[in-house]
């Protein structure tokens, strides 16, 4: 089980599901400067910040003035959503907030507590309220987990201020939790922990007595892949470091009899060793990034479906922000399969949404799926043609007035000007295709798509230019009807 996964920080040692809840706030997961830290606590778990200058990243929320700080300093209190990443702080800052405020707090694990837990911390929360006046601060972790029932039970409590809700998720809110919870709190969006954000994590934990206590030295290459390895992850890298620390002490402790208090290095090796992971030569914001990142889409485009799985690995493995490798999959899909394949662009989307649903490690699932389809479909450039082609023409001054019968009618005086008077409806003629005139003047005959014979496109370039032909008033070199042609994904005529 993670260190942030709900049920671990319940007080007095309570399984997941139970009510936790502690008078003199003593709060699951956050530690205190005036107790000691057990030493057998998770690395991550030991160096949970403190207060809230302890806190890395974030600063948007907790600089000067910033909406966590201003509430954590004395504030009024309001219920609050913090929407993020894995390993942001979510469960860090919720503790603060409560302990700041120096109110009961109580805590629910959204895995497997249901309406009757939910109304029974209320009515504990009602009772103290009334006899006492102290206010109960109620944490929930991965509230998206609670069926609309368990997060509607939240709301009267919520309302009058019973509670102060204190909810974290993975998920998008607006998507996962009911309106009108969301309407009665405050959002606060983490955003993903910086590379020099992580740095500073890993010197602090090798460095602090909480940590390694300087019993190890970091070398600057396993520094590099345990900051690549987290992702923006604080608790990934915390952890790495901790199982690299134990992989170096088992196997290159010096002899107790000869240096007792040697200090150890963590080299590359050791984190490679520890993580069963090699190192992965990329940087994200240098020429690999580049590199890897032409060379995946360059062999989606030539086909090659293995060489762009193993780009694609590459970059996941690197620690590449998913959002970053879907977008560039559904560029391509539109950019080089096109109207071969028209199924291409909604996989991608789809893919896009796993990763904002759903995130990492699932979604590379949904990637590589997305990655194999755009690989293996016949391909195209023709629409990027067209587009690029129709720009042009406007950037050069092609553009001339609109045909007076397609102009807008729905106003006075259109008529008088004899705008929308000539226009023919399509669907009123057989096949719903007339012989009429919609570009200006200056760009009549000009084609701009051009429909490859590839994939679903080859019917397309069979059926483009009878149609063509019938709108220009031409005739037509055959007997078939170009309304007949059905076109990929058709679904109706015309």
């Amino acid at each position: 089980m993670s260190v942030n996964e709900p049920g671990l920080f319940a007080v007095g040692g309570e399984q997941a599901g139970s009510v936790s809840g502690s008078g003199d706030h003593d709060l699951p997961g956050a530690a205190r400067p005036d107790r000691p830290v057990d030493p057998h606590a998770p690395l991550a778990a030991r160096m949970r910040p403190r207060t809230l200058d302890e806190v890395v990243g974030q600063q948007h929320l907790l600089g000067p003035g910033a909406p966590l700080r201003r509430l954590v300093q004395g504030g009024a209190p309001s219920s609050m959503l913090l929407y993020g990443p894995p390993g942001t702080g979510k469960t860090t800052l919720a503790t603060l907030v409560a302990g700041s405020t120096g109110r009961f707090f109580a805590q629910l694990s959204a895995v497997s507590a249901g309406v009757k837990e939910v109304r029974a911390v209320i009515a504990e929360a009602t009772t103290r309220l009334r006899r006492t006046g102290e206010q109960t601060v109620l944490f929930i972790d991965e509230v998206h987990r609670f069926s609309r029932t368990q997060q509607d039970s939240l709301l009267g409590a919520v309302e009058d201020r019973t509670i102060v809700l204190v909810a974290a998720t993975t998920e998008n809110p607006f998507f996962s939790v009911v309106s009108p919870l969301l309407s009665r709190s405050l959002i606060l969006q983490l955003q993903p922990l910086t590379d020099t954000d992580i740095s500073e994590l890993i010197d602090r934990a090798v460095a602090d007595e909480r940590g390694l206590a300087g019993a190890f030295t970091l070398a600057e290459p396993a520094r590099a892949h345990l900051v690549a390895l987290a992702g923006g992850d604080a608790r990934r890298a915390l952890t790495a470091l901790e199982a690299s620390a134990e992989s170096v002490r088992e196997l290159d402790a010096p002899d107790s009899d000869d240096d007792p208090a040697g200090v150890l290095e963590i080299d590359l090796d050791a984190v490679e060793r520890a993580v069963n992971r090699a190192a992965v030569r990329y940087d994200r914001s240098g020429d690999q990034h580049y590199d890897v990142t032409s060379a995946f889409i360059k062999s989606i485009r030539g086909s090659d479906v293995d060489a762009a799985l193993h780009y694609l690995a590459r970059m996941i493995e690197a620690g590449e922000d998913p959002r970053f490798i879907a977008r560039r999959l559904m560029v391509h899909a539109s950019e080089d399969v096109g109207m071969a394949d028209p199924t291409a662009l909604p996989a991608a989307v789809a893919a896009a949404q796993v990763v904002q649903l759903v995130g990492l490690p699932e979604a590379r699932i949904a990637l590589a799926q997305v990655t194999i389809h755009l690989s293996t479909a016949p391909k195209s450039n023709a629409v990027i043609t067209a587009i690029d082609a129709a720009m042009a023409d406007v950037r050069e001054g092609r553009a001339g007035s609109v045909p007076p019968a397609l102009r807008d009618g729905h106003y006075p005086g259109a008529q008088r000007l004899g705008h929308a008077q000539r226009y023919v409806y399509p669907h009123g003629r057989p096949g719903a295709v007339v012989a009429q005139q919609y570009p200006p003047d200056e760009l009549v005959g000009r084609d701009y798509y051009r429909p490859t014979g590839f994939g679903a496109e080859r019917v397309l370039a069979e059926r483009v230019p009878k149609l063509r032909r019938t709108i220009r008033g031409q005739a037509n070199d055959d007997t078939t009807d170009p309304t007949t042609t059905s076109g990929p994904g058709d679904r109706g005529k015309g």
